[in-house]
């Protein structure tokens, strides 16, 4: 059975997987994925690396968030999912998953994009926990646009809600919590460095939390508490087929990379992995790239 650490050509790992033109409504269901996404349902083996610890994240029913979840869980992490409630079908799916290794995982829907129910889900999972020691903010929103003249100012404005408000009235909650030796990650783009035409909104939140990671890094240090980022490049999830991509461009996702195609969820989580475990104790205000070759600062 392959794993993450099995021995591959990086070029033709998930060729199985195609990204083909899909369209579903925001928010988008890992479900509904004609190609479904890989989570490292099958390949992810944990170690141990984070046993005892008490994890939130984000975003955590699908994609990105999905696979952290399963691989926290695997590691030995109690995991508590914040997720939208109309994505309860992948939620309780990845919950299931995570559950196997045996940890207590924590579903909590709501919307980020609301200042109390943000806030609220860091008391939630806290309780439900008993504590929390790794906060990963990685919920995202991206809705595509050509021409700026026509972005709407709600869609300017919910972006910034979802993407950085939210991620800074949870930190913000969080830090009450977090006893010294405690992580922060926040899940910013390659988009906050070389910036698509069509993602003006979107990339400009990524660089937001580029620079909110490297501050609040400096700031907390003193207090034990490690803050870093991971910068995906272009990964399969349900994000790209609810408008984060023209579906006429979906075909083609990922294929200017360097190793020439998408990554997959289950590639970004040994990232999240390294950044919430001691392995990283002296690594804080990092951005950590995971990109398919993608050139950046």
């Amino acid at each position: 059975m392959r794993t993450q650490y099995t021995f591959v050509d990086p070029t033709t790992l998930y060729a199985d997987i195609s990204t083909r033109p899909d369209d579903q409504t925001e928010p988008g269901l890992d479900a509904e994925l004609r190609d479904r996404a890989d989570l490292g349902e099958e390949t992810y083996v944990g170690t141990g690396r984070l046993k005892g610890r008490k994890a939130l994240v984000t975003g955590g029913d699908s994609g990105i968030g999905a696979a952290t979840v399963i691989a926290f869980a695997r590691e030995g992490a109690d995991v508590a999912l914040a997720y939208l409630p109309p994505e309860q079908v992948d939620a309780e799916r990845v919950a299931a998953i995570a559950r196997e290794a045996g940890v207590v995982v924590a579903l909590l829907p709501g919307d980020l994009s609301v200042h109390a129910e943000a806030v609220a889900l860091v008391d939630d999972a806290v309780a439900q926990l008993g504590g929390l020691d790794i906060l990963v903010n990685n919920a995202g929103k991206q809705i595509y646009n050509e021409d700026l003249t026509t972005l709407p100012d709600e869609q300017f404005d919910d972006t910034f809600k979802v993407n950085v408000y939210a991620m800074f009235w949870i930190t913000k909650a969080a830090l009450g919590h977090l006893p010294p030796g405690s992580t922060i990650i926040n899940t910013t783009s390659v988009q906050a460095y070389s910036p698509s035409d069509i993602l003006v909104d979107y990339a400009s939140t990524k660089a937001t939390i580029n620079a909110f990671t490297k501050a609040l890094a400096q700031q907390v240090g003193p207090k034990g508490i490690r803050v870093n980022a991971v910068a995906p490049g272009p990964v399969w999830t349900p994000l790209q087929v609810t408008d984060g991509q023209p579906s006429d461009a979906i075909g083609e996702f990922g294929q200017s990379t360097p190793l020439g195609r998408a990554g997959q969820p289950a590639e970004l989580a040994p990232a999240y992995v390294f950044l919430a475990s001691a392995e990283s104790s002296y690594v804080s205000g990092e951005t950590l790239n995971v990109n398919g070759g993608m050139p950046t600062p």
